[in-house]
């Protein structure tokens, strides 16, 4: 019948909805706790899944299991639409992952340096590194005089016109198959080189090369720059039609506004054509997806440039999201046996001493206040804290390990020209926490610590990762027997957990090796989120102990962890991941009343509130619109469910359902409804394994 098709259809939406982000469990059992009894009347046409058990009764199993074929039915083709095209679709390869690809795009940049000097030979080339997607170089046009008139020349401003140019003289340098040569000099020799070509900013980067001897490679015997690679052998092995210049932007030499203005070009470069192809499909479709735009369409926050840049408004709806990922943050923590903490933002400078980051990290603070005569520091971490917390007493090794963990919000001194929407702030909330433990607790703690990251970070649908190792760089505090054990239980986590990962040699802090764990969104992208770091240097600068078993005082091994790295970027990320539509339990506005008179308007806050009541998100449209109108409207704010209530619902305390996958879905009892739609919400919570549902 009519009603019990509709049913299933709802239910059927929920579970695909729910499922594609990751939302719902057991849909099995919970379709089968909403069936009318319209569905066991004879002529329907889905009488073919119901069975008698002979008094003319619907088996309530069979209810369960004719409601689960429908819903397994969507579900399945859904799951085989995203399986197919992931098929068709393979991930971009990363400079991670493939290490050709990364010495195609170094050897690109230097070609694109090549081509642009050429071209237009007064630039002068500075830094040119490989990034996420490709490359970029900085150059310095200078200003220049012209030989007919003696009149002075503005430095060139770079245009796309030029860009084609630059383009077409990298794809002869790259038909000619130059040598791609390694030598090495001199200091003496470097500088000589360097002078003899008159470009003083090389002298700079050469100041800042510790090692010896300096390496430069050259493009034949017409260009070089100093650099340490690697590189392709020539450059006949770029594929010239899988680089793209994309854009020019302005940037400050080292950064720094008081030096001269450089001119940036980026460029993508890849292995084939196919994969350009991809990338620049994938570039279109993150347009549509900027968290930015989406933000302020669906009002979820804003950056209000009168209180400064970089410092993030939370909306209503903004802050409803935000409050459901923080408390599910939360309750997973104490789950997982740790212990929230909360610490203060600002503190004495000599804290900052103590824990070095005066030194090491000044640059990345703002100014100190002074207070009675002391000067405060806001906080840029919030690692110092839970140091001094620990210190507080003496600590037994019966006690370890210790898991703090704290939604820490930090400032962070960044210039004005590198904010980016909520990816870049100057304000951010850290999800920060720290264990300290014995040394041969640490590996079983670095499990649990990616176990708890897996959980978390399924929840909101992402489920595939790049994972990076990072070991000791050549300088580097503590012992190599700290070292090594500290790296063997890191590796030995991953392999417990049976990932994939790569090593980057020489690529850790200097205070501890390191797991950087980067999720992959829909449409590719990979981002930086979860980190998991030993640290060796802190607990020696806080003078950390313990008293061991045998009475000796010993020092604990500290762990730093993120797993979303800050609520701010994550949150920005998944806006970006699920296009403003929101998991059911996440969505800031779960169901929306669409009354189609003033009479029925009471009726709807009553339901507003029982619904509320549950722990549901139910607001009602003010009705001062036409029907098609709301509908509209709810569809554009991303609205999981609307419900349309006329005198016909509030007679018979009905709502009549809709969503805007599947259109009208059909008349529900209210209290049923409402019932199944908390379920779902609270099952939510129950998700590990994204595309997974768990069984009772």
């Amino acid at each position: 019948m009519k009603v019990a098709s509709s049913m299933s259809l709802f239910l059927a939406t929920l579970a695909v909805n729910l499922h594609r982000y990751g939302s719902c469990r057991a849909f099995s059992s919970l379709s089968g706790r909403l069936v009318s009894s319209a569905a066991a009347a004879k002529g329907s046409r889905d009488s073919a899944f119901l069975a008698d058990d002979g008094d003319g009764k619907v088996s309530p199993s069979y209810q369960s299991r004719w409601l689960s074929h429908h819903a397994t039915t969507v579900l399945s083709a859904t799951v085989a639409e995203q399986t197919s095209a992931e098929a068709v679709e393979e991930d971009l390869p990363t400079n991670e992952s493939d290490d050709e690809l990364l010495r195609l795009r170094h050897t690109s940049a230097h070609v694109m340096a090549m081509a642009v000097q050429q071209v237009f030979p007064e630039a002068q080339v500075t830094i040119g590194p490989w990034i996420d997607n490709g490359f970029y170089y900085d150059f310095f046009f200078p200003e220049t005089t012209d030989a007919e008139t003696g009149e002075t020349v503005p430095s060139r401003k770079l245009t796309d016109q030029d860009l084609k140019q630059i383009k077409k003289r990298m794809d002869k340098i790259i038909g000619a198959d130059h040598p791609i040569i390694r030598e090495e000099v001199t200091r003496e020799e470097a500088v000589q080189r360097i002078n003899d070509i008159g470009e003083p900013f090389k002298l700079e980067i050469l100041e800042s090369i510790k090692t010896e001897p300096i390496t430069i490679y050259k493009i034949g015997n017409e260009w070089w720059d100093l650099c340490a690679g690697p590189h392709v052998e020539s450059t006949g092995k770029l594929p010239k039609k899988a680089i793209a210049l994309q854009s020019v932007a302005g940037a400050y030499w080292r950064g720094d506004e008081n030096r001269e203005m450089l001119q940036r070009i980026y460029a993508t470069a890849w292995k084939d054509p196919g994969q350009l192809k991809r990338y620049k499909k994938m570039m279109q479709e993150a347009k549509k997806r900027d968290h930015r735009v989406l933000g302020k369409k669906l009002d979820l926050f804003s950056i209000q440039e009168d209180a400064g840049g970089g410092l993030v408004f939370w909306h209503p709806k903004g802050s409803v999201i935000r409050r459901n990922i923080e408390e599910f943050w939360k309750a997973e923590h104490i789950n997982n046996d740790y212990d929230i903490v909360y610490t203060p933002h600002i503190a004495n400078l000599n804290l900052w001493k103590t824990s070095g980051h005066n030194d090491f990290y000044r640059d990345g603070m703002f100014q100190q206040m002074e207070v009675e005569n002391e000067e405060y520091q806001i906080k840029p971490m919030n690692c110092p804290f839970h140091c001094l917390m620990y210190k507080d007493e003496l600590r037994s090794y019966r006690d370890l390990p210790i898991r703090w963990a704290e939604l820490g919000t930090v400032y962070r001194y960044e210039r004005s020209g590198t904010l980016h929407g909520l990816m870049r702030v100057r304000g951010f909330t850290q999800d920060d926490a720290h264990i300290f433990c014995l040394p041969e607790q640490l590996q079983d703690e670095i499990v649990a610590v990616l176990d708890l990251t897996e959980t978390i970070l399924s929840r909101f649908g992402f489920d595939k990762y790049d994972i990076m190792l990072s070991t000791r760089p050549d300088k580097s505090v503590g012992s190599d027997d700290i070292w090594d054990a500290a790296t063997e239980a890191l590796e030995g986590a991953l392999k417990v957990k049976g990932w994939d990962y790569a090593i980057d040699e020489g690529g850790g802090a200097f205070y501890g090796p390191k797991i950087d764990l980067k999720i992959r969104d829909a449409i590719g992208r990979t981002w930086q989120c979860s980190t998991v770091q030993c640290d060796f240097n802190l607990p020696d600068r806080f003078g950390l102990e313990y008293v061991s078993a045998e009475g000796t005082r010993e020092q604990p091994i500290m762990v730093h962890r993120a797993i979303f790295g800050s609520i701010e970027r994550f949150f920005g990320i998944l806006v970006e991941n699920c296009t403003g539509k929101f998991p059911f339990w996440l969505a800031p506005v779960q169901m929306r009343l669409l009354p189609v008179t003033d009479a029925v308007h009471d009726y709807c806050v009553e339901v507003s509130k029982k619904a509320a009541r549950l722990g549901l998100r139910v607001e009602v449209d003010r009705g001062s619109e036409r029907l098609a109108k709301q509908i509209r409207n709810a569809e554009k704010e991303q609205i999981p469910i609307m419900a349309v209530v006329g005198m016909k619902e509030m007679e018979a305390g009905t709502l009549a359902v809709r969503s805007k996958e599947l259109g009208d879905l059909g008349t529900f009892e209210i209290d049923s409804l409402l019932g199944e739609l908390s379920r779902c919400s609270e099952y939510a919570e129950e998700m590990t394994v994204v595309g997974q549902q768990q069984q009772e």
